[in-house]
């Protein structure tokens, strides 16, 4: 069997918070993803989607300071772990832990860019064909770094993973929004945090849902905060982004109205059924019913008509008779 190509590709993505149990009840609402304990580990917990295992959540490791919050790490896939973590050294970045072997899962490592976003890199040991088209509902269908550099860290992570840049979007006072990619596809984007929202360097995750107005309704009723409301984006999806209750960023994505109803399109033709056609004829048929009525209401018509020429004629007989009398009554005189 031929291997999967991993390189540059968003392979897995990890939850790290201090509320276990709260991460799994939350994610499991918004998303729908079934929550899974992990064989080799039972304190592991793996998320499943439809297309199968996406993620996993796990509690924060007690060796990492106090102050370090919930939030997602990035795996990004790469056939030699140890070479690429070489490299992003060589090209200005960190090791945060070195290369190691994680039975059941690959050989992995964590990184920091030169920015400072933290990432990690993966040779998993099962790699799924990437899906082709949009991503499917319950799936991650973007990934967006806030840095303070997005051109040197777009040519960082190129370097490594072969990313091509796709756009550079003019996003006005922001500044550019730069869309990477591979294979021609949007992949995901790089901005200069505001100084407005001063912030760590760091990437943030998308997942694929029905509805951003209904999952962002959803996430702040049960304890989410606000971070961006739901808002158009160009070509037509919708997006919105928040701090779960446990305090990890997380960002959602729904797709264009068109491309949902795509399935749907069908429903037009079924619209014209021939039984519609009949309709016309239904009332068609009413019609000689209403004929009666016409004729009863001319009868009565006419009728009316030979009253009041009856009448007529009564009183001109009536008249005639009263002149003939008055005549003879003369002559008698």
């Amino acid at each position: 069997m031929e291997a999967v190509d991993v390189r540059g590709k968003f392979v897995w993505h990890q939850l790290m918070t201090r509320d276990v149990p709260g991460a799994k009840k939350f994610y499991s609402k918004l998303i729908g993803w079934k929550m899974q304990p992990w064989p080799p580990d039972p304190n592991y917990t793996v998320c499943v989607a439809d297309v199968g295992p996406i993620a996993g959540v796990m509690a924060i490791p007690a060796d990492l300071p106090a102050n370090v919050p919930a939030h997602w790490l990035q795996y990004i896939g790469t056939r030699d772990v140890d070479a690429t973590a070489e490299a992003a050294v060589r090209a200005g970045g960190s090791v945060m832990k070195a290369p190691g072997d994680l039975q059941g899962a690959g050989r992995y490592a964590v990184l920091k860019d030169p920015q400072g976003a933290v990432f990690a890199i993966l040779d998993p040991e099962n790699a799924r064909p990437e899906a082709q088209g949009l991503p499917p509902d319950g799936t991650f269908s973007w990934h967006e770094l806030a840095t303070s550099d997005n051109e040197a860290a777009f040519a960082f992570y190129s370097q490594l993973f072969g990313w091509d840049a796709i756009t550079r979007m003019d996003m006005g006072p922001i500044g550019t929004y730069l869309i990477y990619g591979w294979n021609g596809q949007q992949r995901g984007g790089m901005y200069i945090s505001p100084s407005s929202m001063p912030m760590p360097p760091n990437w943030l995750p998308y997942v694929s849902v029905p509805s951003a107005d209904a999952g962002f309704a959803l996430a702040t009723s049960v304890g989410a905060k606000q971070m961006m409301a739901p808002m158009d984006v160009p070509g037509g999806s919708r997006i919105a982004a928040f701090t779960d209750p446990t305090g990890a960023a997380f960002a959602i994505h729904s797709k264009p109205a068109a491309s949902a109803a795509q399935p749907q399109a069908a429903k037009p033709k079924a619209a014209a059924k021939p039984k519609a056609a009949g309709k016309p004829k239904a009332k068609a048929k009413s019609k000689p019913k209403a004929a009666p009525k016409k004729k009863k209401a001319a009868k009565k018509v006419a009728a009316r008509k030979k009253k009041t020429v009856r009448k007529s004629a009564n009183k001109a007989a009536a008249k005639k008779s009263k002149t003939k009398l008055k005549s003879k009554a003369r002559r008698k005189k």
